[in-house]
């Protein structure tokens, strides 16, 4: 079953194509087919202003109209477009959901961050690791931060913070919005230790890259802390050159590490697992799960 998904971010709007196939035992294999990343960066504008400009509207139709050729030349059966933090913040962002509707026939969902949190929990990977450990799954975006602790092999909480990259380049995230999601985070998991850390999002996939580590090993607190220290001591564009980034990851690099730090050291969590996995993964197995109910 060919199945897509969208991702339309603060930084970035990402399709992916998966072709789910079932094994045996209820077991599902995803073949990703295709995933395509174009740096919108929504966000900017979104949280300075409040709203998207017209050229923005228009790069984002364009954007649809490109992966809505793309679904159609790899005959996708179902498809679930979702856009978060800046869309949700952006006062215009139901006028131009519908204008890309009208262009290009895609539907878009805004989701709220605390679905938005129920998304990427459905990639279930903390059920494939140690079932005598807690496990904080920490998505970083460009405008929010969304966390889901999982334990004794159920669901502790989900919560969603509006504490992102693009937010934090536009210097707007309050020290009383730090400090509420660090009394959240050691208040809610005081009582479920030990606990390790699993990491999505553009951003820790880029360090997980760079650390050179075999795929299943975890990345521990310190090393992320050195990769800081490296990262914040150069220039946007010393990082670019010196590490091969895009300059849409050059610039929100540093924040998401300074979010992950964070987060790891209120939680007690001295490492983090990469399973480079996200939102638009987890609308794939949505989709497949409700299409298996029907």
């Amino acid at each position: 079953m060919i199945l897509a998904a969208i991702d339309i971010g603060s930084n970035a709007a990402r399709l992916l194509i998966s072709d789910a196939i079932p094994y045996e035992n209820g077991v599902v294999d995803y073949t990703k087919l295709t995933l395509l990343r174009i740096p919108l960066r929504l966000g900017f504008e979104v949280f300075e202003k409040g709203i998207i400009s017209p050229e923005k509207a228009k790069q984002l139709i364009a954007s649809m109209k490109a992966y809505k050729l793309l679904m159609d030349i790899y005959k996708v059966e179902s498809y679930r477009a979702c856009a978060t933090s800046a869309m949700r913040d952006a006062r215009n962002g139901k006028q131009i959901i519908k204008d890309v509707l009208d262009e290009t026939d895609i539907r878009i969902e805004i989701i709220a961050g605390q679905e938005e949190a129920n998304i990427i929990y459905e990639t279930h990977i903390a059920e494939n690791l140690s079932s005598g450990k807690s496990y904080l799954y920490v998505d970083v975006g460009g405008g929010s931060t969304e966390i889901t602790l999982f334990s004794d092999n159920h669901i502790v909480f989900k919560e969603s913070f509006n504490i992102g990259t693009i937010r934090m380049l536009n210097k707007s995230v309050t020290d009383e919005q730090w400090n509420h999601m660090k009394w959240y985070i050691k208040t809610h998991t005081t009582k479920h230790q030990p606990l390790v850390a699993i990491g999505s999002g553009g951003n820790i996939n880029k360090i997980f890259s760079l650390s050179k580590k075999k795929e299943g090993k975890p990345l521990p607190l310190e090393l992320l802390r050195d990769y800081f220290r490296e990262l914040s001591a150069s220039t946007v564009a010393e990082r670019m050159h010196l590490y091969n980034f895009r300059a849409d990851r050059a610039d929100v690099i540093v924040p998401a590490l300074e979010i992950f730090i964070a987060i790891m050291r209120w939680s007690g969590a001295s490492e983090i697992y990469v399973p480079r996995i996200g939102l638009a993964d987890g609308l794939i197995k949505m989709q497949y799960a409700e299409r298996m109910r029907l």
